[in-house]
Formats: C-alpha cells, sequence, structure tokens
C-alpha cells in the first residue's frame, strides 16, 4: 500500500509511525502546505517523500485526510474531484457538515469517514508519537454510503493497527463528541483562564501544582487552529452541552452558598458513578 497522508502533524505524523511500523504502508507520501512541517517529517523519517496534493493522490491507494475540519470543507471535494479507485479516509472530530458537502459527489462511495478516537494536547509533527492509536476506538460514519470496497480496506487499516471499530451515523457523532470531548476541552481553557486570572504569579502555580491539576488543564495546551474549527462546525451540540455543564455548575454553586454539604456530598457520590463507565 502507498498510503498519502494530508497534514503531517500530531494524528498524521503518529498515523504514519505506525502504518510503517507494523507493516501496512510500503511507502508514505507526505503532504502539507507547510514546507517546515514537511521539512520535521523528512527529519524524523514520518515520511518517505512529499508530493503535491495532485501527484500524491495519482500516486496513492489510500489518501488520509487530517488536516483541521475548516480546511477539510474544501478539501475532501478537490480530492473526491481526482480520485479513480483510490480510497479516501478523513480524521475529522466533525462530521455532519462535512458529510453533507459530499452527500451527493459522484465519488462519494470512494470516501470513508472515520474519527480515531485517540490524542493529545500537543500538535505538529513534533508532537507525532507510536503507539497513539493501539487499542483505541475509531468511529466510522455512514458507512453504508461508502463502496463495499473502500470500506474493508479503511477497516483493514484501522485493524491492523490494531483498534476496535463503532459506526455511528454522522448527527450521533457530533452528539455524542460533544459530550466526550468538545465540552472537556472548553472546560480546561476556562479553568486555566480562571486560574491565571486569579493567581498572577505563574512561578507559584508552578510550584504548587499537583499532577491532578495538571491532567485537570493540560488540555488547555491544545491549538485553537485546530479546536476553533471543531467548535464552530458543532456549535449547535457543544452549547446543548455548555448549557447543561453551566446549570451543574451553578447547582454546585448553590448549595455551597447555602452550606448544604449534605446534598455536596450526595452529588459527589451521584458522580462517582462515571466508574462504571471509565475505569
Amino acid at each position: 500500500m502507498t498510503v498519502s497522508i494530508v497534514g503531517i502533524g500530531l494524528i498524521g505524523g503518529s498515523l504514519a509511525i505506525t502504518l510503517k511500523e507494523n507493516g501496512f504502508a510500503d511507502k508514505i507520501i507526505g503532504v502539507d502546505i507547510s514546507s517546515e512541517n514537511i521539512d520535521k517529517a523528512y527529519r524524523r523519517r514520518l515520511i518517505d517523500e512529499d508530493m503535491s496534493l495532485e501527484d500524491a493522490i495519482k500516486a496513492s491507494d489510500i489518501i488520509v485526510l487530517s488536516t483541521p475540519v475548516n480546511a477539510m470543507m474544501s478539501l475532501l471535494p478537490h480530492v473526491l474531484n481526482q480520485v479513480d479507485k483510490q480510497v479516501v479516509i478523513d480524521m475529522g472530530s466533525t462530521k455532519e457538515k462535512l458529510l453533507d458537502v459530499v452527500k451527493e459527489h459522484p465519488q462519494r462511495g470512494r470516501y470513508v469517514s472515520a474519527h480515531p478516537m485517540a490524542g493529545t494536547e500537543y500538535s505538529g509533527p513534533e508532537a507525532a508519537i507510536p503507539n497513539l492509536f493501539d487499542n483505541k476506538c475509531s468511529v466510522i460514519c455512514d458507512q453504508e454510503d461508502s463502496d463495499e470496497d473502500a470500506l474493508k480496506i479503511a477497516l483493514s487499516l484501522f485493524e491492523s493497527i490494531p483498534m476496535s471499530i463503532l459506526y455511528l451515523d454522522a448527527k450521533s457523532h457530533d452528539v455524542h463528541t460533544a459530550y466526550i470531548s468538545h465540552i472537556s476541552h472548553i472546560s480546561s481553557f476556562a479553568l486555566a483562564l480562571t486560574v491565571l486570572a486569579k493567581e498572577q504569579d505563574e512561578t507559584r502555580i508552578f510550584d504548587l501544582a499537583s499532577s491532578g491539576f495538571g491532567s485537570t488543564v493540560r488540555l488547555a495546551k491544545s491549538s485553537p487552529d485546530m479546536w476553533v474549527p471543531i467548535f464552530k462546525q458543532n456549535r449547535d451540540n457543544v452549547l446543548d452541552v455548555l448549557d447543561e455543564h453551566i446549570n451543574q455548575l451553578a447547582r454546585f454553586r448553590s448549595i455551597l452558598i447555602k452550606k448544604d454539604y449534605d446534598t455536596f456530598y450526595k452529588l459527589i457520590q451521584e458522580s462517582n458513578q462515571i466508574r462504571k463507565i471509565i475505569s
């Protein structure tokens, strides 16, 4: 297999490492609008060759799109305009708007919509790491709209890592990711701003910060170039979740004002039920 990866950052670069190490890809072609990213990808041996997008499409069996989701809106139809039997897989975190763009595209069947549920708070080729996707879940959206052979090839890619597969329609995917991913990032951004506003002495924060605080706020290191487009495309779902989150925060605030510590205790106990879902 020759695999082209468009967007050599954390996700694209980590996938390149994995597919070369596990033998799925014989050759990795890198495509990126940033020459600096291409240079870094070469230095780290993430890619075997770089090409223009048009040349990469012609030379590839699989084209993986791992750009920010706003770029994907024009990139995906542009790529589909040029494919024949190649398989196109996107790795985006939002799906409904993107799938609407190519719903009637004559080459829609060559496209498999995927979202590997993995990542870190870092970005760029230097953030790429081995084993990022190992034993994680990859969501496949609206699989019935993909050609049978294209879907089979995409599944073989993810299963080679290995990853488990979950099938969702695009609308459900965007609702669920708003709850389990997008709200976590907004909360982390807000917490970081809260701490920075209240504690001007950054050295003191560093001295006092524990691993618990670091894990809570680590997502605040995430790139705005990636996350603002996600919030824009999934705005309605994120607003719904954010409203519920604000209601819960207000609830905790109210019982703390009332010094109702028995209720506080019960709410924490209730929240502990998350253990049944996340071990």
